[in-house]
C-alpha cells in the first residue's frame, strides 16, 4: 500500500485519540495497518468505519471484549448472518432494562429523601420516617420521632 491514511488522520476522522487507535490495534479490534517506507502506519478508509463501529457498540453498552467477539464472529460469517448478534443484543437490552429499574429505584429514594428534608445521613437513618432504604441494622435502630 503506497497510499493510505496516517494514524492522526484516522483518529481524527473517527473521533478518537491516537492512543485509543493503537490500543484497539493491540487488542485486535482493528487490523494491523500497512507501513510506509518510512515505517509510518498507513490505514485504509475501512479503519475509520471499524473505529466508529467499536465506539458505537461501546455507547450501546458492549464491553471491548464483547465487541471483539462480535467482530470476530462477523469475520467468519462468509456472507451468512452472524449467529448470536440478535441474542447478544437482546441480552444487552435486558441488562440495560435492569440498570434502568435500579436507577429508577435509586431516583425514587433520593427524591423522597430530598422531599423529606433529610440533611444528616446518621439522623435520617435513625428516624422512623427516613425514606432511604438502609440495611436491617438501620431498621432495628430506628426510633419514632420527628423526621430528619
Amino acid at each position: 500500500m503506497s497510499t493510505g491514511l496516517r494514524s492522526g488522520q484516522v483518529a481524527e476522522a473517527a473521533g478518537v485519540n491516537i492512543q485509543t487507535l493503537r490500543y484497539y490495534e493491540r487488542r485486535g479490534l482493528l487490523a494491523e495497518p500497512e507501513r510506509s517506507n518510512g515505517g509510518h502506519r498507513l490505514y485504509g478508509e475501512d479503519a475509520i468505519t471499524a473505529l466508529r463501529v467499536v465506539k458505537a457498540a461501546q455507547r450501546l453498552g458492549f464491553t471491548l471484549e464483547e465487541v471483539a467477539e462480535l467482530l470476530e464472529a462477523g469475520r467468519h460469517r462468509h456472507g451468512r448472518p452472524v449467529a448470536g448478534l440478535q441474542q447478544r443484543a437482546a441480552a444487552k437490552l435486558a441488562e440495560v432494562d435492569a440498570k434502568i429499574a435500579d436507577l429508577t429505584t435509586i431516583r425514587t429514594a433520593l427524591t423522597a429523601a430530598v422531599d423529606a428534608g433529610c440533611d444528616d445521613l446518621t439522623v435520617c437513618a435513625s428516624s422512623a420516617c427516613c425514606p432511604i432504604p438502609f440495611t436491617d441494622l438501620a431498621e432495628e435502630n430506628r426510633h419514632a420521632g420527628p423526621c430528619c
